[in-house]
């Protein structure tokens, strides 16, 4: 009887144990590979679909693999992921250079993956009421200040391209200090506005709504025990590690510790050599189809802003 007893405190136990196991996740922030055709000029994107820039590809997608991750999540909405996914399984995706592509649905399919969970959402980014009252109150250059900060952002990820494989790229934006730079971009704007009129707080509020939202899907779509990894523009990373983080049952882990060594370069690695706006275009940045203007370090647009950000806005 006692050794009945026994064994069933140990199933218990057991099964308790496998209950409470929580859900690992890794975001990996990333930068975007392809080039929409919605630039601002005709600045040459790094080509992903090189044999030297596949198999740093490849390495990033071993070195990940190795964590044994049974759910990856991308930066494309939930019908446009499964679709393509299928396709890409199938073979009758058309070639693609998007890290959606590159990295989400190679990884998913290494791993045996029969879904890849597509978790974008679309959300307000009201730049233009920010610009506005910086106009208004004296503060264009000081606005301007914060966009040049963000763009030194782009022009340093556009830069290590010529040195680093992308393997070193990737783990140099998924540091904490490159992380929390990339969102004081944000934080920054709450210092524009008074009294009643907010309109860095506005921003802000539906920049985080927006990425509530991203990270409420990914809630959704884990079990107990998943190890999960998270492919989404560094610029969202902050606000979804936080959100990870801080819910019971789900525990976030470094993408460094998994993201390979960076890798020497080879000495004839072709550089795209864009600078200023032109930066984002090089990193393949959808920035809208328009030609944007500046006036006084003010930008004209809230698709620049959201290019010198790191944020798609396609």
């Amino acid at each position: 009887m006692s050794r009945c007893l026994l064994a069933l405190c140990l199933l218990l136990s057991a099964a308790a144990a496998q209950a409470a196991e929580p859900a690992r996740v890794l975001v990996v922030g990333t930068y975007h590979f392809g080039n929409p055709g919605q630039d601002l000029s005709n600045v040459q994107a790094v080509d992903v679909t090189t044999p030297q820039r596949q198999a740093e590809l490849q390495a990033v997608t071993d070195a990940l693999a190795k964590f044994e991750p049974n759910v990856v999540a991308v930066e494309w909405p939930e019908d446009k992921a499964d679709t393509q996914y299928a396709q890409f399984l199938d073979g009758s995706l058309p070639p693609s250079s998007n890290e959606v592509v590159q990295l989400g649905y190679r990884l998913a399919r290494q791993r045996g993956l029969k879904r890849v969970h597509g978790l974008d959402v679309d959300g307000d980014f009201p730049f233009e009421a920010v610009q506005a009252w910086a106009e208004a109150n004296g503060k264009g250059q000081e606005l301007g200040a914060a966009l040049q900060q963000a763009q030194g952002i782009t022009e340093r990820i556009t830069a290590m391209q010529a040195t680093h494989s992308i393997g070193g790229v990737l783990r140099d934006m998924n540091t904490t200090q490159a992380i929390d730079e990339s969102h004081g971009f944000y934080t920054r704007l709450l210092r524009f506005g008074k009294g009643d009129d907010q309109p860095g707080v506005v921003l802000n509020a539906a920049w985080m709504q927006r990425n509530l939202a991203i990270c409420a899907r990914l809630l959704q779509a884990l079990q107990p025990g998943d190890r999960a990894v998270v492919f989404y523009g560094q610029g969202h990373a902050y606000l979804l590690r936080r959100c990870i983080s801080e819910t019971p049952g789900v525990q976030l882990l470094e993408a460094n510790e998994f993201l390979p060594a960076q890798q020497p370069r080879p000495k004839k690695a072709v550089h795209p050599s864009g600078r200023g706006l032109d930066a984002a275009v090089a990193t393949g940045i959808a920035v809208g189809p328009q030609r944007l203007q500046r006036d006084d370090l003010v930008l004209r647009s809230a698709f620049e802003a959201h290019a010198l950000a790191g944020i798609a806005v396609d």
